[in-house]
């Protein structure tokens, strides 16, 4: 039975610590697990995903969703390589697809495997809104969400078993199908408040690194939540900040996207 090694422990009791530091929005979190075996992981499940579903390909909308992303890759390994972090980029492999699904949703695996459905794009209306939407789901990747959920549940479950440094691997596929149930058609929202909230302020000072105007975050988040009929939310929403509290952190965060928009060349 093949056992995953958890080799960046420095345990204490059950004192585990791993804590990183997010460059673009300085909040530090608990990640510990194997940051390669995640992305082998993510990448077997979105072949999986993309092979049961219709991809779009060649169409306006789908060159849309590619081109907006690379721009924001693009901005990000900028930012990162010009505060000396590039290192941390080097284990992504990118990929933007178009799905064609009625949902209102998007997903961002960790190894930058991003999946984007067509029933979000009327929310969206143009590359702005794509650009909100693909910079906060970029952010759950680049900010290690994905370690960082996977981390918090081995320690709920495996508790003090982890102080012999080691799980099972069929151990650590049953927290990873926990954390991803993309098979459910859920898409990666098993993300906290915390981590949805980080994901805002950070997509947001990365779209406006990549010239995309951040000011329209703010009208895209109140058209997604005019979508909600009833008492029914899209699966996008599911975890995220109450939707007066999320303006009202966009609106403080504002002032420093509005800084690196103009930087960007965008107009003020």
């Amino acid at each position: 039975m093949k056992i995953v090694k958890i080799s960046t422990l420095l345990l204490a009791g059950l004192g585990i610590t791993a804590c990183v530091t997010n460059p673009v929005t300085g909040r530090t979190s608990l990640q510990f697990a194997n940051d390669s075996e995640i992305a082998t992981a993510a990448a077997a499940e979105y072949k999986t995903t993309l092979s049961s579903s219709k991809v779009i390909t060649g169409t306006a909308d789908a060159n849309r969703v590619k081109n907006v992303g690379a721009k924001i890759k693009n901005a990000a390994y900028a930012y990162y390589k010009s505060i000396g972090r590039e290192s941390a980029l080097s284990g992504y492999n990118w990929e933007f697809n178009l799905i064609q699904d009625a949902q209102l949703n998007a997903w961002c695996m960790p190894g930058g495997k991003v999946a984007f459905y067509t029933g979000i794009l009327p929310v969206c209306k143009d590359d702005n809104g794509i650009a909100v939407v693909m910079g906060h789901e970029v952010s759950h990747a680049l900010a290690g969400h994905g370690n960082e959920r996977i981390s918090q549940a081995m320690v709920a479950q495996y508790g003090g078993s982890l102080l012999g440094g080691t799980i099972s691997n069929g151990q650590w596929a049953g927290i990873f199908e926990k954390v991803y149930p993309v098979g459910a058609q859920v898409g990666l929202l098993a993300y906290g408040r915390k981590q949805e909230s980080e994901a805002d302020e950070m997509g947001l000072q990365l779209m406006a690194m990549a010239g995309y105007d951040p000011r329209t975050a703010t009208t895209f988040w109140q058209r997604m939540e005019a979508s909600s009929t009833g008492s029914r939310q899209p699966e996008f929403l599911s975890t995220h900040p109450n939707p007066a509290n999320r303006i009202a952190d966009l609106n403080a965060d504002m002032p420093k996207a509005l800084q690196y928009y103009k930087a960007a060349g965008g107009k003020l």
